[in-house]
């Protein structure tokens, strides 16, 4: 099986060889989950112009694939293993859609389902919602749209997408709901 042509630039961090190994670890898992891509292209930095005491990295991952290029931009994570890791899942989720339209598989969002936050394992990037349907929806950081995972809270209104993964329910695109359930005065 040929090897997926991978570049790596690191930048404002010393490029050691666990982290150039880590990266080309998981590139190389790609081409096992989609044959086709052609380019990898990973660049991983340390903006200057963070306002936070601890490091915050950026990992962008640009790839080639027949008719289409695919890039995934993860920022703000301290731990810059998780950020690999963030980025990386991201590029599957971007990976499974294109492929499956190429199959005619095409995921239809027209139930957006509601619910609240009712456990969050900050510590471990995951956490709960139970759902208006009476049943609970696991969710990791990197299903959550907007605010960011850090940025949730037991309690909080979201909507997301249901979907059945290895037997057990998981809510996509998960976005805390703006008015957060708080009635307005005036009905």
């Amino acid at each position: 099986m040929p090897m997926i042509p991978i570049q790596i630039t690191v930048r404002d961090i010393e490029n050691t060889p666990a982290l150039e190994a880590a990266i080309r670890k998981r590139a190389e898992k790609l081409e096992r989950f989609y044959d086709r891509i052609s380019s990898c292209r990973i660049v991983i930095e340390l903006p200057q112009k963070h306002k936070h005491q601890g490091k915050i990295y950026n990992v962008r991952i640009d790839i080639t694939v027949p008719g289409k290029e695919i890039v995934v931009t993860h920022k703000r994570h301290e731990d810059i293993y998780v950020a690999i890791r963030d980025a990386f899942d991201a590029l599957v989720r971007q990976l499974d859609e294109h492929s499956g339209k190429r199959k005619g598989r095409v995921k239809t969002h027209s139930d957006v389902m509601h619910g609240h936050v009712v456990r969050i394992i900050a510590n471990e990037g995951y956490g709960f919602i139970d759902g208006v349907d009476g049943n609970e929806y696991y969710f990791s950081m990197t299903n959550v749209s907007y605010p960011s995972f850090d940025q949730l809270h037991i309690g909080d209104a979201v909507e997301y997408i249901s979907e059945t993964i290895n037997d057990g329910r998981q809510a996509q695109h998960v976005i805390k709901e703006r008015h957060n359930n708080r009635h307005s005065e005036n009905m």
